[in-house]
Order: C-alpha cells, then structure tokens, then sequence
C-alpha cells in the first residue's frame, strides 16, 4: 500500500479553500433568500390600506358618469351635475375624465356626488381603470 506523505502547509491551504467554498454558498444562499423575503413583503399590504405611499397619486378632471362621460346633452335642459345624477340613479357609474383619458371612482359616493360635473382634484390609488379615492377636492 502506498502512503501518502502530505504536508501541513498543504493540508492547511485544503482546508481554507473548501472553508472559502462553503462560506461563499452558504452568503449566496442567505443573499438570495432576503432578497426574496424582501420582495414579498413589498407586495403584502394591510386590508382597507394601500401597499405603499408610493401608489398614492393625485388626478385631476371632470366628475362624471359612465354614460355622458362629461359629454352632456346641451338640449336636456339640465345642468352638467343634475346630468350626473339622473345617469347614476339609472345605473351608471361615477367617472374622472380628463382629455381622453378616463377612470372609475370608488370611493365615498356622498363627497364625490357633491362635485359631480365640476372640474376637480382626486388623490387615491389606481388599479386598471379604477381610482380608490383617499381625498377629493374641488379644481
């Protein structure tokens, strides 16, 4: 049988390298997994609350409804906020148009419907098409 004969300068320098291998792993692993925690938690928000602060963005436009769309009949006789209302009990929608661009409104319906057909500010959060109004104020 042969025997090796190794030195401890080279048994040391072994042992470092797989030390220095395994610590690099083991600080990648542990990179990775805050990363990932990190980003979870970003997307997880409490109920009834945004996610962040960062999504709160303010709007401005025309209140109105989804029928109209600030596009009032002149010949109705009616006012562009009795308009809004006489859609709304028919069903319609409440809406912030501005230009061509166009958002449904959730939100208190008592505050909103008091600026139907004005020009005004709405600060909320957006999804999709939809605002969640947190503040309403008059333009």
């Amino acid at each position: 049988m042969l025997r090796r004969n190794c030195s401890w300068p080279a048994f040391l320098g072994f042992c470092a390298t797989w030390s220095l291998i395994a610590a690099l792993g083991f600080a990648i692993l542990i990179a990775s997994a805050a990363l990932a925690f990190a980003g979870s938690e970003d997307s997880v928000s409490s109920p009834g609350q945004p996610s962040s602060s960062t999504n709160q963005r303010t709007f401005a436009g025309v209140i109105t409804d989804s029928e109209c769309q600030a596009r009032h009949a002149a010949d109705s006789g009616k006012s562009p906020a009795e308009c809004v209302r006489e859609c709304l009990r028919k069903g319609a929608k409440l809406m912030l148009v501005d230009g061509e661009k166009s958002y449904f409104l959730q939100g208190d319906p008592a505050a909103l419907q008091k600026l139907a057909g004005q020009r005004a500010k709405v600060s909320g959060t957006l999804d999709g098409s939809v605002i969640q109004v947190a503040f309403i104020t008059q333009e």
